[in-house]
């Protein structure tokens, strides 16, 4: 195979650190006039654009992006593909919520076909949004997922999903049984995890409507193949939690429920955790899992705002998520937007340069892909995009203000997103041209 070799000259910007952990000036590589090289799907090189251009031989291909800033793909550590035709819907609590919208809208994906058509319209549109790493949620039925990975096969995307698990507390058109969802969550794993760069995750949707049986079986599978992933929700809602004490009123609380059926681990994602306390948190840390923190839900749903400090304070890895339907917005920049207002309204601050580390490296993290994806660092896969400071009139006339990178972040974050994003790149390929 010919080496296939590329340069991306513009502005360039990525997270190499928690800035929690090592303050804010450490935490970031920027380069002005940047170079980004690519070598078959692989950054080989980045640096000044004044020193790395000499190196290069002078026959290479060479993108000059004016206006623009080149950031690592976004990664969204949790989102529901079967629910993308339920997004903003109105009025309710998460536990009616569900009843209301969302089993009838999942219900649909016992259709193989309606599968392949929604698997289809969400990855265009996480692409338009520049994510180029999702770890999501199918539906109860096998095909939800076939469908999604065949999708995201076609494109050599880095993908993880899982079909729910789901025995019980749910309409009959939409249950398993412990032990079927043990074996169609095997057949899967066996077909697709690890195929290209797709990845297979356990998935009880949440306490509630798994038995013991059926959480002891998820506990089976992660003990069977090593390096799967394992995702559900957690303490999102008050009612919820109180639900969850009524059905396990044996455990001491609810994240003790997935602790006892050996659920928590270094690729265990818990999406929320809006009432998660100093315990839970420090639990949830020792063990080496992560929470998705998903602010446009959690306002969308009434659910409560997440305790990023304390997160913080236990050093517990914590990834970014849109939990669309719940959430609003296919868009991190719009994910952001929100995560800022949730800090600002518990008297926290949430600095631009936290923000891109929760939507980059943060989530890399999250899914112990940070050899591989969330930064530019050169040996990594190039999932890059490209953001536009003028995709829209307000935002062109209001970066023209800016004195510094942090500022113009924070633009971006605020005032921008899916037309934001110009062009999306993933293993090196361009997989979304606005």
């Amino acid at each position: 195979m010919p080496l296939t070799r590329k340069a991306y000259r513009a502005a360039i910007l990525h997270s190499i650190a928690d800035p929690a952990e090592v303050g804010i000036e450490a935490s970031y590589e920027y380069f002005e006039d940047g170079l980004l090289v690519v070598d078959n799907g692989q950054i080989s090189a980045l640096g000044h654009a004044s020193e790395l251009l000499a190196s290069l031989p002078a026959d290479i291909e060479i993108t000059h992006y004016q206006d623009a800033l080149i950031t690592p793909g976004f990664i969204d550590t949790h989102i529901h593909l079967p629910q993308t035709g339920m997004i903003g819907a109105y009025g309710e609590q998460l536990l009616d919520w569900l009843n209301t919208y969302t089993f009838p809208c999942e219900s649909q994906f016992a259709d193989a076909t309606h599968a392949e058509q929604v698997a289809e319209i969400f990855i265009k549109e996480l692409l338009r949004n520049g994510t180029t790493t999702a770890l999501v949620f199918g539906s109860v039925h096998p095909q939800s997922v076939d469908a999604f990975f065949e999708a995201a096969q076609k494109l050599d995307l880095r993908m993880i999903a899982g079909k729910v698990m789901m025995d019980r507390n749910a309409p009959d058109y939409l249950t398993d049984t412990a032990e079927s969802s043990y074996l169609e969550s095997k057949a899967l794993i066996e077909r697709w995890h690890g195929k290209g760069r797709l990845h297979y995750a356990v998935t009880p949707r949440f306490a509630p409507t798994s038995t013991p049986e059926q959480l002891t079986l998820a506990g089976q599978l992660l003990g069977e193949y090593p390096d799967l992933y394992m995702q559900t929700h957690i303490s999102e809602n008050l009612q919820e939690i109180e639900w969850v004490k009524e059905l396990f009123p044996e455990r001491k609380g609810y994240l003790d429920v997935y602790d006892h059926y050996q659920l928590l681990g270094e690729r265990s994602v818990f999406a929320h955790g809006v009432h998660l306390c100093d315990d839970e948190c420090a639990r949830l840390a020792q063990t080496g899992s992560a929470v998705a923190f998903c602010p446009t839900s959690n306002l969308f749903l009434g659910s409560g705002l997440f305790n990023l400090p304390m997160a913080e304070k236990h050093k517990l890895n914590v990834g970014l998520g849109t939990d669309v339907g719940g959430g609003t917005s296919f868009s991190l920049l719009q994910t952001l937007n929100e995560a800022y207002k949730v800090m600002q309204l518990q008297g926290a601050r949430l600095s631009p340069l936290k923000s891109l580390y929760l939507a980059t490296l943060g989530g890399a993290r999250a899914l112990r892909l940070e050899e591989r994806i969330g930064t530019l660092q050169p040996g990594t896969d190039a999932d890059f995009l490209v953001l536009d400071y003028n995709a829209t009139p307000l935002l062109s006339y209001r970066l023209k203000q800016s004195k510094s990178i942090a500022e113009t972040l924070f633009v971006l974050m605020t005032l921008g997103d899916d037309r934001t994003v110009a062009q999306t790149y993933a293993a090196g390929n361009l997989v979304h041209q606005r």
